[in-house]
This record gives C-alpha cells, structure tokens and sequence, in this order.
C-alpha cells in the first residue's frame, strides 16, 4: 500500500488540506496519507522545502510526497513531478525540489523529472488558486496507484532551484548561517558538526553573543545558558536551555554564524 505524504503553508482552518485528502483517496483509496507540515510560513519555499528534505528520507520506497507552497499559483510557473531515488515528489517548480534534488546527484540515485502537462491526470475542473485540490493531489494519487512517472507529463532537465546558503570556509573556522528556526526558537545552521574538528574547543559567534563548545545535547548545560548543540540532522544548532534562542537574542533566518577552531 502506496504513501502519500502532504506538506503545505494552507494551515488547518479552511479546509483545504482536507480536501486535498479527499482528492486522492476518491483517485486512490488504499492509500495512507501522512501529513509532514501544514504549518509552513505562507509562501515560504524555502522553509518548506526544508521541511520536507528533513521528513522524506525516513518514508518507505515507493513514496509520493505532494508539497504545495506556490505563491505563483496560476501564472506560468510549471507544475512538476520527479523520482529521486526511490522516493517521488509533486510540486510547483519554484525550487521547493532543491534540498532532496541535490541529495540525489550528490549520492549518484536516479534523478527523472517531469513537466505535468497531461490534464488527463488533474480534476476536470481547474481553478487558477487551488492546483493542490485541481492538479498536485490527484497527480500525487495516480502516481501512488501506480501511473508511471512519464505518462503524466514530459521530462525536463532544467527545474528551478533555490540559491540555498552554503557555508564557507576561512582561515579561522567557518562562516555559516541560520536556515531553520524551530517552534522551541532553537536556531539551526548550515554547518554540520562534521566540519568542525574539535567540538569542544570550538567558538561559535551569533549576534553578539560567544559560545564556547559545541554540546552533544541541551541537558548538558543549565536552564537559560545560550548553548551550540548537534541537530537532529548533524548540523550546529545555536538554543536556549529550556528558552528560544530567536526570542532571547533576536536571532532571525539568515542571520550570520561563525565558528572559529581557535580562540
């Protein structure tokens, strides 16, 4: 029994996501529906795509994750569906791909993109403001009820990526930034603890503040220390022991982080 996963910015007041539901089970009604987010930023691509990079990894082969944040909704932006690996994706192609699309090549997995333009695939009806009811559920349903990739549209080459923040390296460490700021206001970054050589001693600089070594956890300090721990995915993350490191500091996305290797 196929997966399919939801990740959006609709919220959980109006409705729409359950109608998203409601689409792809009439399409394809063995299907399990997991939901990753509906709480994404409205129109936040990039932290809805790395909401779903974070999520995808752990879903059985076979998956089909449909991730509508489109604030071009119904101009010429393409609609777009991929196999990345052995999982698969529906989406607008306005960079949400990036994350999981660089994981791929990175790792050599199979990378097959399609332009969605079979309208055979979408509800009959489609209205310029809601392509996740009208084309991304019930794409997403005939892709997990097992229509090949491309017979719902034509490959493509050239998908729309994200100019995602790389870290970079200097003569004293490393200069990174935050990319993710949790519901807690812990702050992760772009460096993972695999660049820094010696976490103990390591020196993270964030908005005024110094940290002197990288934690494995937030137990390791007292409650209201500013403290640098290792992430859930192996990144420096910048918290609060029992607080929100955004609120306490006014940390924000994108703000810069150095990590030196000596003081």
């Amino acid at each position: 029994m196929a997966t399919v996963s939801l990740t959006t910015d609709f919220g959980n007041l109006n409705g729409f996501v359950g109608t998203m539901k409601g689409v792809i089970w009439k399409i394809a009604p063995e299907v399990n529906i997991a939901d990753i987010s509906h709480e994404i930023p409205a129109q936040d691509i990039r932290t809805g795509s790395i909401a779903l990079w974070r999520a995808s990894v752990y879903f059985p082969a076979g998956s089909v994750h449909v991730a509508v944040i489109d604030p071009g909704v119904g101009t010429a932006r393409r609609a777009i569906a991929a196999q990345l690996g052995d999982q698969y994706y529906v989406m607008p192609d306005n960079g949400l791909i990036t994350p999981m699309l660089e994981d791929a090549e990175a790792a050599g997995l199979e990378v097959r993109i399609i332009h969605l333009n079979k309208p055979e695939y979408w509800l009959p009806q489609v209205y310029t403001t809601f392509h996740g009811r009208d084309i991304f559920a019930p794409v997403g349903a005939h892709l997990a009820a097992g229509v090949p990739l491309e017979q719902l549209g034509t490959l493509i080459d050239d998908p729309v990526r994200l100019p995602l923040p790389k870290p970079v390296r200097t003569d004293e460490g490393v200069e990174g930034s935050i990319v993710v700021i949790d519901v807690f206001g812990n702050c992760s970054t772009n460096v993972r603890v695999s660049e820094v050589p010696d976490l103990k001693n390591a020196i993270v600089r964030i908005a005024g503040q110094v940290i002197h070594g990288i934690l494995p956890s937030y137990g390791h300090a007292k409650v209201g220390d500013l403290v640098a721990v290792t992430d859930s995915e192996g990144f420096i993350e910048v918290a609060v022991v029992n607080g929100s490191a955004a609120k306490s500091y006014g940390i924000k996305l994108d703000e810069a982080v150095r990590i030196g290797f000596n003081d």
